[in-house]
């Protein structure tokens, strides 16, 4: 049975924040918050809790992985950032969007889009996920909590544990953060395409 942390949204507990780390270092799969919607997390180099995962979601081997990061920095160590790419991402971090970028090697071949060779990467502007993420020292392997049959992505704390209390290990609740995932930018292309519109304004880019 999952563990189920209330988590102030603004003011994340650090004794929470640290078990929560805890959990994930020892091979644990997290359902946490970010600005757009919740999210299940592990660790990069936990194999066995990416599969987790996949089971959870139903998704295919070509579905695109995220890295969630800190910072414009830490996207760099896992992804080929041009001039380009880099303006572009340090005008819209943090926020609501997920940017398609080479990967580095870094980057275990798992989680990249086989064909490609591509990896999502995001900042998210949310405190929790900030404090996770500096807690642990290295990016979060994420997918959106979408899950099969579903319409809509989950947004209440204490439904997601009922669905999931016997799949992850740990239910952040941090209250509602809405349905609509981030919007997805392919910055892999010139110019950058939009392959999901979502929560992220991104007009100025199909007016470019």
């Amino acid at each position: 049975m999952s563990q189920y942390f209330e988590i102030h949204p603004e003011n994340p507990q650090s004794r929470l924040i640290r078990q929560a780390v805890d959990i994930l270092s020892g091979g644990g799969v997290i359902v946490y918050p970010t600005d757009s919607c919740y999210a299940l997390g592990c660790l990069i180099g936990d194999k066995s809790a990416q599969e987790r995962i996949r089971r959870i979601r139903k998704i295919e081997p070509s579905h695109h992985f995220t890295l969630v990061c800190r910072d414009l920095s830490e996207i760099s160590v896992y992804a080929k950032v041009d001039d380009r790419a880099y303006r572009l991402m340090k005008g819209l971090t943090p926020g609501p969007y997920t940017f398609l970028l080479p990967a580095t090697r870094e980057v275990p071949r798992r989680l990249q889009n086989p064909k490609r060779k591509t990896i999502g990467l995001r900042v998210p502007d949310n405190a929790v996920a900030q404090a996770l993420l500096g807690a642990l020292g290295e990016p979060l392997m994420s997918t959106t909590l979408w899950l099969p049959g579903d319409t809509l992505p989950h947004t209440v704390g204490y439904e997601i544990r009922e669905r999931l209390e016997h799949e992850v290990d740990l239910v952040i609740d941090s209250g509602t953060c809405g349905v609509e995932p981030t919007t997805v930018i392919d910055l892999d292309e010139i110019p950058p395409r939009i392959l999901r519109a979502g929560k992220g304004d991104a007009s100025h880019l199909q007016a470019d």
